[in-house]
């Protein structure tokens, strides 16, 4: 009979998980930190002030989803690993390092995104903060692949699949930062779209048989 997901190990990973948690709710809790109230000067009034924050509100709502995706996902992902070991627990480290660098350059991507003359260097420092906790995913994802980690149920066609979806994460992601050089909003068109794509819920594991 095919085995579930409720088979797999969570206590293994548990105090990574809890740790990451803390990290993940610290980091989307800063992104609405960085959008200050507006002061109203001269003749403009406060409606008119909240308005001119668009490009903020945008960058937290992009940002907000972002972190909740890999919070949902990094659940099921540890779920994967039957083990850990020291070098597994500091590359997690490192993508959590990632994480919560973006409340930084989400604030950047708010203040500058209405300055023609500012906007692509904000959208390049956007799309590299982007690809890095991706990569750093990655890289988590091959060393416990390497390293024997992996529950050993888990079929190979399945362990392959994501291999692949990750390699093509990071890929679309490179090619964000690289567009980025060329034509901002088309970089932030990738962006969005590779969020929305990730709304999706992963795929279920596959055991072997």
């Amino acid at each position: 009979m095919a085995q579930t997901e409720d088979h797999l190990h969570p206590s293994e990973t548990q105090r990574i998980e809890a740790f990451s948690d803390g990290v993940f709710a610290i980091a989307i809790t800063l992104l609405i930190i960085e959008i200050g109230v507006p002061h109203v000067s001269g003749n403009g009034g406060l409606a008119s002030a909240l308005g001119d924050l668009w490009p903020s509100y945008g960058a937290y709502v992009l940002s907000f989803v972002m972190i909740g995706i890999y919070w949902a996902n990094h659940h099921s992902f540890f779920r994967l690993f039957a083990g850990t070991d020291h070098y597994f627990l500091m590359l997690n480290v490192l993508f959590l390092m990632a994480i919560a660098f973006l409340p930084f350059p989400t604030a950047v991507l708010g203040e500058y995104l209405d300055d023609s003359s500012q906007r692509d260097v904000a959208v390049r420092l956007y799309a590299l903060d982007l690809l890095l906790p991706a990569f750093g995913w990655l890289v988590v994802w091959l060393y416990g692949n390497a390293r024997g980690l992996m529950d050993e149920r888990l079929a190979p066609d399945y362990l392959r699949f994501l291999t692949l979806q990750y390699l093509l994460s990071n890929a679309l992601y490179a090619s964000a930062l690289l567009v980025s050089f060329f034509n901002a909003w088309v970089a932030l068109t990738i962006v969005v779209g590779l969020t929305l794509l990730y709304l999706l819920p992963p795929r279920r594991p596959r055991f072997v048989q």
